[in-house]
């Protein structure tokens, strides 16, 4: 990672606590994705950069809470693995196709995130990270809260994420509560250097 200039996260955000869901069997693949050499997250240093913004607001707004990275930068041969594992199946259109370039975790602009207590615990969001489903989307929040399927205090705990995600530069996913991009898919292959690895 580091020969492609990304930069370990909890270098500059050290109140930042990593738990790489791939690097487990308890993802939406249902295999261990990452060796055993990739424990940390690493990032561009510009999403660093705008980790750094988001964590300061975090800590202005809620100073009990951190940050929990499931996922950071992953290496395009990562990422074909997981398609080639999902191809086929229902959940093969959630992977980005690395016949089309990939996805933003491949050049290290997005990140898999979540907010957690000062005991470690993960804030209630409705679902877990990597939940396949309508319960997963931000744009449904209202009807889903309406329909019960989520609380207002898990809605609440997702717009306080996305909140300070946005000071610092990064966009939701409409799809993922989770996840935040930095730059378009179109800018990063334009400017950004593919972790082709």
């Amino acid at each position: 990672m580091e020969q492609y200039g990304m930069e370990d996260v909890a270098l500059s955000v050290p109140s930042v606590e990593v738990s790489l869901m791939y690097g487990r069997e308890d993802n939406f693949t249902g295999k261990v994705m990452y060796d055993s050499t990739l424990t940390r997250a690493y990032l561009h240093p510009e999403a660093v950069a705008a980790l750094v913004k988001a964590d300061k607001e975090l800590k202005r707004l809620r100073p009990d809470l951190h940050f929990k990275v499931a996922d950071a930068s992953r290496p395009f041969s990562v990422q074909k693995k997981m398609y080639d594992t999902l191809r086929g199946t229902p959940k093969a259109p959630y992977v980005s196709n690395p016949a089309n370039g990939g996805g933003l975790h491949n050049y290290g602009l997005a990140v898999d995130i979540t907010l957690a207590d000062a005991q470690g615990r993960e804030l209630p969001m409705g679902t877990p990270i990597d939940h396949l489903g309508p319960e997963a989307n931000i744009d449904r929040e209202d009807e889903l809260v309406a329909k019960g399927k989520l609380t207002k205090a898990e809605q609440a705990n997702r717009q306080l994420l996305r909140r300070v995600m946005k000071a610092g530069g990064f966009m939701p996913l409409k799809s993922e509560w989770w996840h935040f991009n930095l730059r378009s898919r179109a800018t990063a292959r334009a400017r950004y250097r593919l972790l082709d690895f």
